[in-house]
């Protein structure tokens, strides 16, 4: 489970506010949605909350764990597909998990033994003994994913992870969160398309000019907004139609 409260984050000397007094609960056996348009601080909040950036203000806890003062701790018990994807081109996708499962102190035949099963999970044994370089954007996401999955973590971050994805494999991603939900995880998708919210997420946080604009379920935000789909009730709610891709 993921607890973060009033998050505060500037740049620049204080100049830029990226996210400004953010609060929200994502909850095991859940997926819940951080949905905005670019720029509205998604990002930034997933960076705090694993250790990649410092809040100004405010606290988290990440599995009870204060990402602050236990940073490793926290490293351990999250699995973080960020927005690079931050692979080693000259790596093989095997070799790429395999590092990160070292990394996390994995013994090595038990590590063999949960790469074979996310290369089954994840449909890549065309590409687990390939240079990444050259990788489509879909196969470059199934590497990002095993690699945060390779220590069994319960609470799973994404950044926008179909982006740049074909319809087919976008249906696979999707097909697979609800696997990670239906196990108990704590799943949260940042993203900006309005469709894969309304697939997937239990529940939604929007967020706009670093402020949460409203959260609670599809349900909830649409009686609201008082409108009758998902796209007017973000537009409504957020005050503007600027920055809409969906």
């Amino acid at each position: 489970m993921i607890e973060a409260k009033n998050l505060r984050k500037t740049f620049n000397k204080g100049k830029v506010v990226a996210v400004d007094d953010v609060s929200f609960t994502a909850r095991d056996g859940q997926i819940t949605g951080l949905l905005g348009p670019n720029g509205a601080g998604k990002t930034t909040t997933l960076r705090m909350l694993y250790t990649l950036l410092k809040p100004d203000s405010g606290s988290m806890r990440v599995d009870g764990i204060d990402p602050e003062t236990e940073p490793l701790k926290v490293k351990r018990a999250l699995g973080v597909v960020p927005d690079s994807r931050g692979l080693y081109d000259r790596l093989t996708a095997r070799e790429n998990i395999r590092y990160f499962g070292r990394l996390q102190g994995i013994e090595r035949q038990e590590l063999n033994r949960r790469i074979d099963k996310l290369v089954d999970v994840l449909d890549m044994d065309e590409i687990i003994d390939r240079r990444t370089e050259g990788f489509s954007q879909g196969q470059r996401v199934k590497v990002a994913i095993a690699r945060a999955l390779i220590h069994d973590p319960r609470t799973v971050l994404l950044d926008e992870p179909s982006n740049g994805l074909d319809v087919m494999t976008t249906r696979a991603l999707r097909t697979f969160l609800r696997r990670l939900k239906s196990e108990g995880r704590c799943v949260v998708l940042s993203t900006h398309i309005m469709q894969e919210v309304a697939a997937l997420c239990d529940r939604i946080v929007i967020i706009a000019h670093g402020r949460i604009a409203a959260e609670g379920t599809a349900d909830e935000l649409l009686r609201r907004s008082g409108e009758a789909n998902l796209e007017d009730a973000f537009v409504k709610l957020i005050g503007t139609d600027e920055g809409i891709l969906a």
